[in-house]
């Protein structure tokens, strides 16, 4: 799980954390799609363009991004800084959505950031060779809510280490279509690149090989996940008015993914008002995994060895819990590199191993299915037959324990 990425992606996460360079103009691919694009103050990009598959709900989706402020505390990464800041982005069922311009799926100078670092040394693909700028979601910028009395159920968000919240946005956006609103987070100085209002870039100054930096991260994670809370929640302000109205704050979860599924544990530990929670492939960490959860709680996993901490976990939890595996499954599976990487590699021959070798059409759909009924039967009160046992609708998924 994370724990094991830490080392094993050590040596190529640490590029990561070197500046940018303007990415170099390669050649598509005999057989791709070419496509350039320019953004004041960045180079043009040449490369292949991707997409993201549609979500499954019915209602249209908005998103907005914001910047926060949580003045009481000094970051912990930034010497000298008396305050944290943190991006996130919401997303949430929206109406009359058309007249309002398509989100990309990574701020601007996030995709250059990948363009130059991350995507060579974890995918293989040269600077150039895909144009992550031109992706898009399938949500509209700043789009009018849509009206719902009580407002809609709340879910938190939190990516893996070092990884950027756009890489969640396929979660977000099918839950906002489903009828949730969710929050994305980004954790400053550690997720790969943040950008912030203004063409300002945070990179990350954590160690992608320090086992003491990721323990740190992991505390950081929940101090930030419990400030967006007290945001959502009304004891500090910070989204725009609108928005609290669409929120049901008697009815929050939270979702991670790697970290972000070992920052959930700890949050709905440490923190009451989360209800509900989703592991996606974390380890568990401290005193969460010995003591176990009262309430509800979901896990994913990939297609790999039995991680021990989950045994410990499953021992000692006493509320709701189920742990699922993927077949074919990888651990950046459970992440939007499961519908980019295997797109990439088939254009340019790459390689894909680290999502695994279930088609992403299924993982994909397995996944949106199980945390989907988790989410409705905790938080909507919707009885579901998918955890009773093995479905044959899914027969990619298998039940630990």
């Amino acid at each position: 799980m994370w724990r094991k990425r830490v080392g094993a992606l050590g040596a190529a996460l640490t590029l990561i954390t070197v500046a940018a360079v303007p990415a170099a103009s390669a050649a598509p691919a005999a057989g791709t799609t070419a496509a350039v694009t320019t953004t004041p103050g960045i180079s043009a990009v040449t490369g292949i363009r991707l997409s993201l598959p549609a979500p499954s709900g019915p209602l249209p989706v908005g998103t907005v991004s914001v910047r926060l402020v949580d003045r009481s505390r000094p970051d912990p990464w930034a010497t000298g800084r008396p305050y944290r800041e943190l991006m996130v982005s919401v997303w949430y069922p929206a109406s009359r959505a058309q007249g309002h311009p398509v989100s990309p799926h990574l701020p601007p100078l996030v995709a250059a950031d990948l363009d130059a670092t991350s995507a060579p040394a974890l995918l293989g693909v040269r600077p150039g060779q895909v144009d992550w700028a031109a992706t898009r979601t399938h949500a509209r910028l700043d789009a009018p809510v849509r009206p719902r009395a009580g407002g809609y159920p709340v879910v938190l968000y939190s990516p893996g280490y070092m990884v950027p919240r756009s890489l969640g946005t396929l979660a977000a956006e099918d839950l906002a279509s489903r009828g949730y609103v969710v929050v994305t987070v980004d954790h400053t100085y550690e997720a790969s690149a943040v950008e912030f209002p203004g063409g300002r870039l945070e990179r990350a100054r954590v160690r992608a090989d320090s086992m003491d930096d990721a323990m740190k991260a992991l505390d950081v994670r929940v101090a930030d996940l419990r400030f967006v809370l007290d945001v959502i929640t009304g004891r500090h302000t910070g989204l725009p008015s609108r928005l609290y109205k669409a929120l049901d704050t008697a009815r929050v979860a939270a979702v991670g993914f790697s970290m972000g599924g070992a920052a959930t544990a700890r949050l709905m530990y440490a923190d009451h008002r989360v209800k509900a929670g989703v592991n996606l492939d974390g380890s568990l960490l401290g005193e969460v995994a010995e003591r176990g959860l009262d309430g509800p709680f979901l896990q994913l996993a990939a297609d790999e060895q039995d991680d021990p901490s989950w045994e410990t976990f499953r021992k000692q939890r006493r509320g709701w819990k189920r742990d699922l595996r993927l077949a074919g499954a990888k651990h950046y599976s459970f992440s939007d590199l499961q519908a980019l990487v295997p797109r990439i590699s088939d254009r340019l021959g790459t390689p894909s191993e680290i999502v695994g070798t279930i088609g992403p059409v299924r993982s994909i759909a397995a996944q949106r299915a199980y945390v989907a009924a988790f989410l409705d039967l905790r938080l909507k009160g919707r009885k579901t037959r998918l955890f009773d046992g093995p479905s044959r609708a899914f027969p990619e998924v298998s039940f630990l324990g």
